[in-house]
C-alpha cells in the first residue's frame, strides 16, 4: 500500500500524480487548460473525487478523459440528468466522468473520476476562460487557486454544505507544473509573482510575446498568482468575435459577439475635490481563521493584526464631517456603536482603543447576520454610505450574502477584501460587483494597507449616476447587451460590456458607443469607435465570457424570484449553457465510456483527493507595529500632531532635540505637524499611497490656522530631522 503514499488524513492512498497547468494570456483575458493525471495503483476499482476551487467568474467550457488510446468529450446537461447518467453508468460497470459547480459557490467545482480500475491511468483536461482584474497599479491579475479552505456554511442555509478534504501544504500528494504565455498589441514590462518564476522568456523583439513558468518544487502553500504589466495598456478597446458556423444566427452562439473594455476618464475638476461627507461602516472578519499568518513567508505577521493596523490608517485618513461604525463578526457580530456616529477626536479615539483590543476569538464566519444588521439601519441624509468588508471568504452560503447586497446596492457602495490564500474568489468579487464598488485581493506577501487606501480613494470619488450606453450601428445591425447595466464607474478602473451584434453588414463597417453618466452635477460622456471586423485569432473565447455573463446575471434572477411564479429562467439557464457548452448552478459536464464495453468488476472504493488548506499554519507571535503606523497613530482627527514625547520618539529623536528648535511664534502643534508631514515626506515616500489622505488632512488643517513663519519652521525642521524636503512639495 505505501506505494500509493498513504496522505489523506485517513490515511487513504491518493490516486492524483501530477496537474499540469497551461496559461495563455491575450491582452486582458485567460485560457487556461489544466491536465489531472490520475493512476490508481490499488487492488480495487476505484471512484476518485476531488472537490477543487476555480476562479468565481471563470466560463468553464471543456472537460475530457483520455483512457488509453480512448478520448472521450464530455457534454453539458441538466445538472440531474448528468448526475443521473454518472450513477447509472458506474452501477452498470461503465466508466465515468462528472464535473459541477456547487451549489453553494460558483467557485467551488466537484469532479469525478468514476470506476478507474486497477492498475490503469487516466489523463483529465480541464479549460476555462477568464477576464483578468485591472489592479490599482495598472497590473493585470491571474490567479490559480491551489488553496481550498473549509467553508462555513450557518445553520439555516439553502441547500447542502461543500464538504472539502484538505491536508497541509506540506504533505499534498501530487505535483503542480505551471507556464504561461502572454500576448498583448502592447509591450508586456513585466510579469510578478507571489511564488518563485523562472525569468520572462521575450518570443519577439517587439516584446509582445513572452513566456514565464512556475519554478520547480512548488509548496502548495498558497495561490499561484501573476500580476502582467504592458505599457500603456489600459486603452478603450472593442474585440469583435465571429459566430460559431454551426450554430443558428439569432442566438449567442451564432452572432457576433463584442467584449468593450471601458475606461472612463472623469473631468480633472470633479477628481480634484474629495468628499467630505459619507458614512463609513467597516465590517471585520475576527473569525478563528483570521489567527492566521498573512502569507507563508511572513509568519509574524497574522490577518488580524494587519487588519487591525488597516483600521488605524482608515480612521486617520476618513474626512472631518463623516459618519462611521465598526462592525466585527465570527458566529456572532459586534458593532462598537449602536448606529454610526459623527467622526471626532472623541469617537475616533474611542474606536481606536476598541481596534487595538479586536482579536480573531468570534468562531466561525456568519457574515449575512451582520450585514442584514447593517442594511436595516437607516440611511442617514446626505451622506453616501460606504462599506467595507475584510474577510479571509470562508463563506459556505455565498449565493444568500451576495442576493443581499443586490436587492440593498441602491443604499449603498461596497468594498470588498479578500484577506490570505484560499479568499473565496466568487463572494470578494461579488459582494463588490453586486455593490457597486472595487475588490481587492491580498495575499502573498502583499500589504494590506495600500489596497486598502486605493480604495478609499475611489470611496472618497463622487458616486456615478444615470449611466447610459448608446450604440450607434450600421443599418440593419443591432446590439443586445448581455451584461448587467453598469452601476458604478471609477477613474480609471475598467468596465466591461458584452454584447450580441445581430444583422449583416460589411466587415468594413463601423459602429460607435457612447457611454454618458452624471458626476457630481456635471454630465459627462465617454465615447468609442469600432469596426465590425471579426479579430482573427479568439477561437470562441469571448462568445463564452459573453454566455458566461448572461448565465450569471440570469441565476441571480432565478435566485431573487425563488418560490414566486415567475417560470422559465432555470430553463433559460440550462439552454444557454448547454447551446454554449458553459457550465451554470444548473448544468454540469458529463462523459461516459462506452467504447470498450468490458464491466469493471467489484465493489468501488471512494478516495477524496486532497486540496490544500492553510489551516494547519503554526500561528507565531506578532511583530511590533512599524515607525509609519507609529507615527499615524498620533495624529488627531482634525489632522494635526501633539508637539509631545511620543512624537519625538515617533521621529527618533528627544523632546529637546525636538522642542527647542521651534520658532518662537509658531504654535506647538503646527510645529509638530510640519515635523510630521517632513518625516513622511523625507522617509516615507515608498508608502505615499498609505498616508497621502492623512497628509492631505494635515495640510488643510495648517492651511486653516493661517500660522506665520511656516517657510522659517519648513527648514528648521529639514535641520531637526536630516532632511531637504522643499515646502512646495509639502503641499505648504
Amino acid at each position: 500500500m505505501n506505494c500509493c503514499g498513504l496522505l489523506t488524513p485517513e490515511k487513504e492512498p491518493v490516486p492524483l500524480k501530477s496537474i499540469e497547468v497551461e496559461l495563455e494570456v491575450r491582452d486582458h483575458v485567460a485560457t487556461v487548460v489544466s491536465t489531472l493525471l490520475y493512476e490508481n495503483k490499488e487492488d480495487k476499482p476505484i471512484e476518485a473525487v476531488f472537490v477543487l476551487p476555480l476562479p468565481g467568474d471563470a466560463a468553464v467550457c471543456h472537460f475530457s478523459a483520455v483512457i488509453g488510446q480512448t478520448q472521450i468529450v464530455a457534454e453539458v446537461k441538466d445538472k440531474q440528468q448528468a448526475r443521473e447518467e454518472y450513477d447509472d453508468a458506474l452501477s452498470s460497470g461503465q466508466q465515468a466522468f462528472l464535473l459541477e459547480e456547487s451549489d453553494q459557490s460558483p467557485d467551488i467545482f466537484s469532479l469525478s473520476v468514476g470506476s478507474l480500475p486497477p492498475g490503469e491511468s487516466a489523463s483529465i483536461r480541464l479549460e476555462y476562460v477568464t477576464e483578468l482584474a485591472v489592479q490599482a497599479d495598472d497590473g493585470l491579475r491571474f490567479c490559480l487557486p491551489a488553496v481550498l479552505n473549509p467553508r462555513y456554511q450557518p445553520q439555516g442555509s439553502e441547500g447542502p454544505s461543500v464538504q472539502v478534504t484538505s491536508v497541509p501544504a506540506s504533505l499534498v500528494p501530487y505535483s503542480l507544473s505551471f507556464s504561461a504565455r502572454v500576448s498583448s498589441p502592447h509591450p508586456i514590462s513585466k510579469v510578478e509573482s507571489s511564488s518563485s518564476l523562472d525569468p520572462l522568456q521575450y518570443l519577439n523583439a517587439e516584446k509582445t510575446q513572452a513566456t514565464v513558468r512556475l519554478a520547480a518544487g512548488h509548496k502548495f502553500d498558497r495561490d499561484v498568482e501573476l500580476l502582467i504589466y504592458y505599457t500603456d495598456a489600459h486603452q478603450p478597446t472593442a474585440v469583435v468575435e465571429a459566430g460559431q458556423a454551426s450554430a443558428k444566427p439569432g442566438t449567442v452562439m451564432g452572432d457576433l459577439m463584442m467584449m468593450l473594455s471601458l475606461y472612463p476618464e472623469f473631468p480633472q475638476s470633479v477628481m480634484s475635490s474629495v468628499a467630505s461627507c459619507g458614512e463609513f461602516v467597516f465590517l471585520m472578519d475576527r473569525s478563528g481563521s483570521m489567527r492566521c499568518p498573512t502569507s507563508s513567508s511572513k509568519r509574524e505577521e497574522t490577518r488580524i493584526s494587519s487588519a487591525r493596523d488597516t483600521l488605524l490608517l482608515l480612521l486617520k485618513s476618513l474626512p472631518m464631517g463623516c459618519y462611521f461604525n465598526i462592525y466585527s463578526f465570527g458566529s456572532s457580530y459586534e458593532h462598537m456603536f449602536p448606529k454610526s456616529v459623527e467622526y471626532s477626536e472623541k469617537t475616533m479615539e474611542e474606536a481606536l482603543k476598541k481596534v487595538e483590543e479586536m482579536t480573531a476569538n468570534l468562531g466561525e464566519t456568519e457574515i449575512l447576520k451582520p450585514l442584514e444588521h447593517i442594511y436595516s439601519q437607516p440611511c442617514i441624509p446626505n451622506q453616501p454610505r460606504q462599506l467595507f468588508v475584510f474577510t479571509d471568504g470562508e463563506v459556505g452560503n455565498t449565493k444568500e450574502v451576495i442576493n443581499l447586497v443586490k436587492k440593498n446596492s441602491g443604499s449603498h457602495r461596497c468594498f470588498s477584501f479578500g484577506i490570505g490564500e484560499g479568499a473565496s474568489t466568487a463572494l470578494i468579487n461579488d459582494l463588490a460587483k453586486e455593490g457597486g464598488g472595487h475588490a481587492q485581493f491580498i495575499s502573498g506577501g502583499d500589504r494590506m494597507q495600500p489596497k486598502v487606501m486605493q480604495s478609499l480613494r475611489f470611496a472618497l470619488q463622487p458616486a456615478v449616476q444615470d449611466v447610459s450606453v448608446t450604440w450607434d450601428l450600421p443599418k440593419g445591425v443591432s446590439a443586445t447587451v448581455l451584461s448587467p447595466p453598469i452601476t458604478a464607474l471609477f477613474q480609471g478602473q475598467r468596465s466591461l460590456v458584452y454584447a450580441q451584434v445581430s444583422g449583416q453588414s460589411s466587415e468594413a463597417a463601423e459602429g460607435c458607443v457612447t457611454v454618458k453618466y452624471s458626476l457630481a452635477g456635471h454630465l459627462s460622456q465617454n465615447q468609442l469607435r469600432f469596426t465590425l471586423k471579426p479579430a482573427e485569432d479568439t477561437g470562441l473565447t469571448v462568445h463564452r465570457l459573453g454566455a458566461r455573463t448572461l448565465i450569471r446575471s440570469l441565476e441571480m434572477e432565478e435566485r431573487e424570484h425563488r418560490g414566486q411564479q415567475v417560470g422559465g429562467v432555470k430553463e433559460k439557464v440550462v439552454e444557454l449553457s448547454v447551446q454554449s457548452g458553459v457550465s451554470s448552478s444548473f448544468t454540469a459536464f458529463i462523459a461516459v465510456n462506452k467504447s470498450d464495453g468490458k464491466e469493471i468488476q467489484g465493489p468501488l472504493v471512494r478516495r477524496n483527493v486532497p486540496a490544500p488548506s492553510e489551516y494547519y499554519f503554526k500561528i507565531t507571535p506578532e511583530a511590533p507595529r512599524d515607525a509609519l503606523l507609529q507615527l499615524v497613530s498620533l495624529q488627531k482627527a482634525s489632522g494635526c500632531w501633539l508637539l509631545d514625547a511620543a512624537l519625538a520618539a515617533a521621529l527618533g529623536k528627544t523632546s529637546e532635540e525636538v522642542e527647542k528648535p521651534k520658532p518662537a511664534s509658531v504654535n506647538q502643534q503646527v510645529w509638530a505637524t510640519i515635523l510630521a508631514l517632513i518625516w513622511l515626506h523625507g522617509f516615507k515616500t515608498d508608502a505615499k499611497e498609505e498616508w497621502e489622505l492623512l497628509a492631505m488632512k494635515a495640510v488643510s488643517w495648517i492651511h486653516a490656522q493661517n500660522a506665520p513663519c511656516v517657510t522659517e519652521c519648513v527648514e528648521a525642521g529639514n535641520e531637526v530631522l536630516g532632511c531637504s524636503v522643499e515646502k512646495d512639495s509639502l503641499g505648504l
